[in-house]
């Protein structure tokens, strides 16, 4: 039994002090990326993340929060790609120290979905600022994300056109969800409300209840997405070889042709763009 011991123990030491085997290594091969809700609820990712991870053996592992808690997370280090939408926050993220270089990758658009009935009198109206104003007029129920999202960010831009303190409104007619955009369309199928929500989502989305597209077209609804390594100057334990990899792939002819060849239902969700 004691030699049996030391035989086990002598393999057991052998085998720690031989070098990785390959699985070992490729269980090392992966890359982080703080992007959004919408992004991921679309169902982009799912379509064309396993062609680059077939292509270059590096696991992409997305986090799917607000753009606003993207960016934090990018900030702290515990992302090695930012890919969002809201681009005054991406250039402030560049500016200052946190990103090497920004890039558009694609757009679509927002749009305010609504119940049929229309309580406002909103429907299309290509003025998305009078929009806002017939429904905060009306008070009918609107559904905002709350949660610091670039869509979020978007929405009180927009209300901040209309003069209007929707702030001070909350949990009246106006309501926050503090969720992503899939869980605020919920709330806002059940409520019959108002809400701001981009369009890739909307379309993925299969629980609109008595919700239809109201306002849309308007050219303040434009949704740019961008990509941007994190600085490994200010982070070193960023994967910056590996990061910029997939940067360089979905801005290649064959990761923006996966984007414009994404579709639901025949309907592109994303406009490629990294070239125009």
């Amino acid at each position: 039994m004691v030699k049996k011991s030391i035989v086990q123990a002598l393999l057991l030491g052998l085998v720690a002090a031989m070098p990785l085997t390959s699985n070992s290594v490729a269980a090392d091969k992966f890359v982080t990326v703080a992007s959004t809700t919408s992004t991921a609820n679309s169902g982009l990712f799912d379509a064309i993340l396993p062609v680059f991870e077939k292509k270059t053996g590096i696991q992409v592992r997305v986090v799917a929060v607000g753009t606003g808690q993207a960016i934090r997370q990018a900030k702290n280090g515990d992302a090695d790609v930012l890919f969002v939408h809201h681009k005054k926050s991406e250039k402030a993220f560049v500016a200052g120290g946190f990103g090497v270089k920004r890039f558009d990758v694609m757009y679509n658009d927002f749009m305010v979905a609504g119940p049929k009935a229309d309580p406002a009198k909103v429907g299309g109206l290509s003025d998305v600022v009078a929009a806002m104003k017939k429904i905060a007029a009306q008070q009918s129920p609107f559904v905002s994300r709350g949660d610091d999202s670039g869509t979020h960010k978007k929405e009180l831009g927009l209300w901040k056109e209309t003069g209007i303190d929707v702030i001070s409104q909350s949990g009246t007619w106006y309501r926050e969800s503090g969720s992503g955009m899939g869980s605020t369309l919920n709330t806002a199928a059940a409520m019959n409300a108002y809400v701001l929500a981009d369009r890739g989502t909307w379309l993925s989305f299969k629980n609109r209840g008595d919700l239809v597209v109201q306002v849309q077209g308007d050219k303040r609804l434009f949704n740019q997405y961008g990509i941007i390594l994190v600085d490994p100057k200010r982070h070193p334990h960023v994967k910056a070889e590996m990061g910029q990899m997939f940067i360089d792939w979905i801005l290649s002819p064959e990761g923006q042709r996966r984007i414009g060849e994404f579709t639901i239902d025949g309907k592109g969700l994303f406009v490629p763009n990294a070239n125009g």
